[in-house]
Order: structure tokens, then C-alpha cells, then sequence
């Protein structure tokens, strides 16, 4: 059996998530809505307001070193504690994409120290990256980001959030945007 790598994130009237928070950071926000689905399927959800897709993919940004330093302390997702959520669907601009690969990569680790960042939030944070840029230009977001922490570990989350907000690779984001999730079985 193959393991999924296309994911949908739809909100609307139905899912496990409940939908704190929906927040613009840079650019335009995502309408509201009151619960988030995360599936694997193509069919649409009933009613939903916004469904954005994405795909995990190769890792570009990491050394050999730092995958293997990642994958010994960073959990799964699904975790029964990790009833917490947040997704971060970004958008970086036409300068980063117009850099080459190295260049990222340099700005990235070399300068922004990403990988250090959040091996600090590990393993209380899991997460998971999807690529929107191999899905097409139609796509509002290069990359949907989503995460999953225990409610204890929301102020470390808000501190990595910070963080990496505050390195020179967020100066190629023109659009980002926070929806924050609680996780219950109300709207499954």
C-alpha cells in the first residue's frame, strides 16, 4: 500500500478540527470558517469555505546530518496528546524563487538557522510540509505547513513561531497566513 503524499486541508460545517483562530500575518487572511478536514481524497467536502492542497515532497533545504538529527527526536503525527493544531499556508515571493538552490539552502540554515531552530521545539512539536509550487501555478500558497502539539506546548509553539518570523528568510514571505485548531469528535 502506498502511502498518501497529495493532502487537502477543506474547512467548512464538517471535520475533527475546530477552528480557533483563522489570522493574517502578511497579506490576506483565509475566510472563516468553523472546522478543518484533513483528508486524502480528491472529492470536495459539502460545503466548504476554502480547500487547499499540497504535497509532500523530496527534502530540499537539509544535509544529510540535519535529516538524521531531525528524523531521531521528531514524533508523528496523531499523537492522542497532540490535540492542538495549527496550519501555516505561506507564499514566498518571486525574488526567492528566482534564487537558485544553494542560495536557498544559504539563506535557509546558513542564515536563518532553520533546522536549529526547530530541532530546540522537538519532539513537543511534530509537523509536516506540503509543497503547493509542484502542484501547479494555480495554487495560492508554495507551502502548507501543519503542525501538531499537546495544549501544554502552545507557548513553545508561539515562541517558534517567533522564532523563525524573525530570521532573514521570512523577508521572502509575502503571504502568510495562522489557523490555529483544537482537535474533538463534534463535527466528524
Amino acid at each position: 500500500m502506498q502511502t498518501p503524499r497529495l493532502f487537502h486541508f477543506s474547512a467548512g460545517p464538517l471535520g475533527p478540527w475546530h477552528i480557533e483562530q483563522v489570522r493574517a500575518v502578511r497579506g490576506d487572511a483565509l475566510p472563516a470558517a468553523e472546522r478543518l478536514s484533513v483528508h486524502t481524497n480528491a472529492t470536495s467536502l459539502p460545503g466548504a469555505s476554502w480547500t487547499l492542497r499540497g504535497i509532500t515532497s523530496n527534502e530540499r533545504y537539509v544535509e544529510r546530518a540535519e535529516r538524521v538529527q531531525l528524523v531521531s527526536v521528531q514524533e508523528g503525527l496523531g499523537r492522542p496528546h497532540a490535540t492542538c493544531a495549527a496550519l501555516i499556508p505561506i507564499r514566498k515571493s518571486a525574488a526567492w524563487w528566482q534564487l537558485t538552490q544553494d542560495e536557498r539552502r544559504a539563506i535557509f540554515e546558513a542564515q536563518s538557522r532553520h533546522t536549529a531552530i526547530g530541532l530546540r521545539y522537538l519532539p513537543a512539536i511534530a509537523r509536516r510540509l506540503h509543497h503547493c509550487r509542484d502542484l501547479g501555478d494555480s495554487e495560492s500558497f508554495d507551502f502548507l505547513t501543519w503542525f501538531e502539539f499537546a495544549p501544554s506546548e502552545a507557548p513553545a509553539f508561539d515562541e517558534l513561531l517567533a522564532a523563525l518570523r524573525e530570521t532573514p528568510e521570512w523577508a521572502f514571505v509575502e503571504r502568510e497566513v495562522e489557523v490555529r485548531l483544537v482537535r474533538d469528535d463534534v463535527g466528524v
